[in-house]
């Protein structure tokens, strides 16, 4: 039988000349990763990636500012290529010693999973990663996970998935950001314009259902204020949708709920940067927009459900965009776009169970008591 290769072997020398090229190298503990596939994506940055091309990131996961969770130092196995010779020593990163780096993916055991991975460029996250053919359709095998699925959902990887069988159906369940913003926006405009011009014409009253006597007209330069309330009342359901309908745990014995969570939500935990599922196709989404729709409708005089409707259906659109931005933007440092990211990448590597449930905002994750808590850093011994 012909013998398998081991792990391909660089020189420091050659780290440096792939770096000067453009690649972004580093090592921990001898073992190398390329990250220049991840640099843009990376929650603190590229510069700050960059600058440390060619060093060893060691103490850097181990922090501060911040120590890598579990799951990023899982995350990182997928981008080995191979062992630095033995002898040769990267330097650290600029304005560090390098004596915090003691501790690092090696001494913690999440190195052994791809021990044997063989050839530069392998990316195939073991473990968890084989309970899955990912050369077939996802959908219709994550319910077979049963006790299994929670822990291997929540275990992210960085590569597509495929749902569907179908091409139709496939080609319906991935969506470019640029279409929900093409799609809802006229949608947006054109109700805005139907809802200020009904209001313009004074026969719209609050309560006129129940009493005449004490209605309260509903003049046009409250729609502003009506439309705002809208975008409000979304930033809402976005917090109890994201926390109860897509972070409910299905039963390890239902086959059926597990597959709909993975569809639901599932499948964006497991690929975080798949950016074709990073915002909700227009045709399902046209059906929940239906919905919550008519359910305004009943509850609120006409032209005052669509007011409301139309606020909520721009907050929906900012969500949507501001998700995807989250995911693949670079904001400046000290921003407040910035801060959310960092705190949307926590939910997704570390905190994807207990908190972080608001996208858009921070606001609701305050009253609900699900706000992450700021990183108090504490070096271990």
């Amino acid at each position: 039988a012909m013998a398998t290769a081991g792990p391909r072997s660089f020189s420091a020398a050659e780290v440096r000349a792939r770096c000067a090229q453009g690649a972004c190298l580093v090592s921990c503990h001898r073992r190398l990763y390329d990250l220049s596939g991840f640099v843009r994506l990376h929650p603190g940055g590229e510069q700050l990636l960059r600058r440390r091309a060619g060093t060893d990131v060691s103490a850097a996961l181990d922090g501060p500012p911040h120590r890598h969770s579990e799951n990023a130092r899982r995350w990182l196995e997928q981008y080995y290529v191979g062992d630095i010779e033995p002898g040769d020593e990267q330097v650290p990163p600029r304005g560090r010693t390098g004596t915090g780096g003691a501790r690092a993916v090696g001494d913690r055991g999440h190195t052994q999973s791809v021990r044997g991975a063989s050839g530069a460029g392998s990316r195939v996250n073991k473990g968890c990663g084989d309970l899955v053919d990912w050369q077939k359709p996802l959908l219709w095998q994550v319910g077979y996970l049963g006790e299994k699925y929670d822990e291997w959902v929540h275990q992210p990887v960085d590569r597509p998935i495929r749902l569907f069988h179908s091409d139709f159906l496939e080609f319906l369940s991935k969506t470019a950001w640029y279409v929900v913003f093409m799609v809802w926006t006229p949608v947006v405009l054109y109700l805005s314009w139907v809802s200020y011009t009904s209001l313009a014409q004074g026969n719209t009253r609050l309560f006129s259902s129940f009493t005449t006597e004490y209605s309260i007209p509903v003049h046009k330069y409250y729609f502003p204020f009506i439309f705002l309330l809208g975008m409000f009342l979304w930033s809402l359901l976005e917090y109890l949708i994201h926390r109860f309908v897509f972070h409910m745990k299905p039963p390890a014995s239902n086959y059926y709920l597990i597959t709909l969570h993975f569809l639901l939500h599932g499948q964006h935990h497991k690929s975080p940067f798949d950016s074709s599922r990073l915002v909700f196709p227009p045709v399902p989404a046209s059906l929940v927009i239906g919905f919550f729709y008519g359910v305004l409708r009943l509850l609120l005089p006409a032209v005052l459900g669509l007011s409301v409707f139309v606020g909520g259906l721009c907050g929906y659109v900012i969500y949507d965009m501001m998700h995807y931005y989250l995911h693949y933007g670079s904001p400046r440092k000290g921003t407040y776009l910035y801060g959310l990211k960092a705190y949307h990448v926590k939910h997704h590597f570390e905190h994807q169970k207990s908190g972080s449930f608001g996208i858009s905002t921070r606001f609701w994750d305050y009253p609900f008591r699900t706000l992450i808590p700021e990183e108090t850093f504490k070096k271990e011994d």
